[in-house]
């Protein structure tokens, strides 16, 4: 099974995910919208899926996929630790700025 990070490493999957966050859509349609081959938008849903990242339904005879935000909350999670980080170097930097500017070089 892939992990999200894996899931997440190509470029085509993210394009996938990012059309998905508007609506579900059939997978036709993310054929024409992604540019790909049938079977290559099928084999990156496939990943997607199996790193539980999308989730599958039957809709007559096609599939229509959706986002499922559960591993998303825990990426999100695992980086929330990270966003502080650079946070609080931004804060500082802009800090520093303030201190460090002159009228002369301060942009109206």
């Amino acid at each position: 099974m892939p992990s999200t990070w894996s899931a997440l490493a190509d470029p085509h999957r993210r394009d996938v995910l990012e059309l998905l966050l508007e609506r579900p859509r059939p997978v036709g349609e993310l054929v024409v919208r992604l540019g790909l081959s049938q079977p290559a938008t099928s084999k990156h849903l496939r990943v997607l899926r199996d790193a539980g990242l999308v989730m599958a339904r039957r809709d007559a005879q096609r599939r229509v996929y959706g986002v499922n935000p559960v591993p998303l909350a825990e990426l999100d999670a695992w980086l929330a630790p990270y966003r502080r980080l650079w946070d609080e170097r931004l804060d500082a930097l802009e800090r520093h700025i303030d201190r460090t500017a002159t009228p002369d070089n301060e942009q109206e």
